[in-house]
């Protein structure tokens, strides 16, 4: 081959691989799609940049084009979105537009919530409402006041208690006008009772305290956990156990369908799903058929907190649950599940891949749905559910 045709060959190939990052770029920026923009004024931004992704329903659905400083210092901060036609149905009128944080010290982005159907659509160019950032550094900072204030009524209280000691101590010494009533034994009986009483009463009140001291730490220590998993795919841990049920029915599955929680969800410790289709096949199944309950069970890997992962399986179960309910057309008060946290899986010779698997078992007509961990899910029977067929881990 010539010098010539390996030079040609070269430039082709380079030009080649120019246009193909061109054009996935500009699919990610959407510069060959139909696109149009709205407005939104911010008193801060919250450290938002241009090219930030948008979101609409939790969908990467445009960037943040441009963000213009106000004229005067009682303005505000005004964002250009740029937004993908596909979703000018159901952004309206009402739409609220939020600057959020991808987890705990992720970046920035904006996120456009649904219209209300019946509301005037918006035109391009139109300004929509907006709701203040989340500062973090406010909430921390309340966090810790609040703390430090419980910490001054503790001394406060501790001091009281010294001084009721010290009073205590020299009445049962005899010491002054009470110690010398104190002859008197039906008065000093009363004294001492009334005494003993306040030690306990402040004896408590300390430890209200302490507990009140705790229970802000918790909070605190919550707080930064509802940011950590956000970023996992859910944001409520009060809902983790909404669906949730005890065991599996004692019948068998008439079907089930097993897939590896690495193919379904973006990291080791996330809820995040990233392969949503591999649910279809599931979720066609029951919209086209007839079944008594489906048990949506997760385990995860063996490696880790224990507890974390009890709380990774909760949450990719609601994700998975949440997910089935609202893409498929079927009775999804049927639809429970089962977390499992580190678990030995018997269907796969007794190993456990290091992400976890994901098993969707459903149950025929007939079957009796298990008893619910919380009030909130309803079961419908008593009966008590046969263990489950996983080994725990030893």
């Amino acid at each position: 081959m010539s010098r010539t045709v390996r030079l040609g060959a070269f430039i082709v190939a380079t030009l080649a691989i120019l246009a193909i990052g061109i054009f996935i770029i500009g699919g990610q920026k959407f510069l060959f799609n139909k696109t149009y923009s709205l407005k939104a004024n911010f008193a801060d931004v919250a450290g938002l940049t241009a090219g930030a992704d948008v979101l609409v329903g939790g969908v990467h659905s445009g960037t943040v084009r441009s963000i213009e400083l106000p004229h005067k210092a009682s303005g505000q901060v005004t964002i250009t979105l740029e937004l993908n036609q596909s979703t000018h149905e159901i952004i309206k009128q009402d739409s609220v537009a939020s600057i959020q944080t991808e987890g705990l010290l992720g970046n920035q982005f904006v996120a456009v919530s649904f219209g209300t159907d019946g509301k005037p659509d918006v035109k391009d160019g139109d300004t929509i409402s907006t709701v203040p950032p989340l500062q973090m550094g406010a909430l921390l900072d309340k966090a810790n006041g609040l703390l430090a204030s419980g910490q001054d009524a503790m001394d406060n209280i501790t001091k009281v208690t010294a001084h009721l000691n010290s009073v205590s101590a020299k009445i049962d010494g005899g010491s002054g006008t009470v110690g010398a009533l104190i002859n008197d034994k039906a008065l000093y009986s009363n004294l001492n009772q009334t005494a003993s009483t306040a030690r306990s009463t402040v004896s408590a009140a300390q430890a209200g305290l302490l507990d009140f001291q705790d229970n802000m730490q918790a909070l605190k220590h919550n707080f930064l956990l509802k940011g950590y998993f956000k970023s996992r795919g859910y944001e409520d841990s009060s809902e983790l156990e909404k669906y949730a049920v005890v065991a599996l029915p004692q019948a068998n599955a008439v079907k089930e369908f097993t897939l590896s929680s690495k193919q379904i969800f973006d990291k080791q410790d996330s809820a995040k799903l990233k392969d949503e289709k591999a649910f279809n096949a599931a979720g066609e199944y029951l919209a086209t058929s007839e079944f008594s309950v489906a048990i949506i069970e997760v385990s995860t890997g063996l490696s880790g907190d224990s507890d974390k992962d009890m709380l990774l399986a909760q949450a990719r179960a609601l994700v998975v649950h949440d997910y089935l309910a609202e893409h498929f057309g079927f009775d999804d008060t049927k639809l429970r599940t089962l977390a499992l946290g580190k678990q030995i899986d018997a269907q796969h010779d007794n190993k456990a891949e290091p992400w976890g698997h994901i098993r969707i078992l459903i149950y025929p007509t007939g079957t009796a749905i298990p008893a619910a961990i919380t009030p909130a899910a309803t079961a419908a029977t008593s009966q008590p559910a046969a263990a489950t067929n996983q080994k725990p881990l030893q």
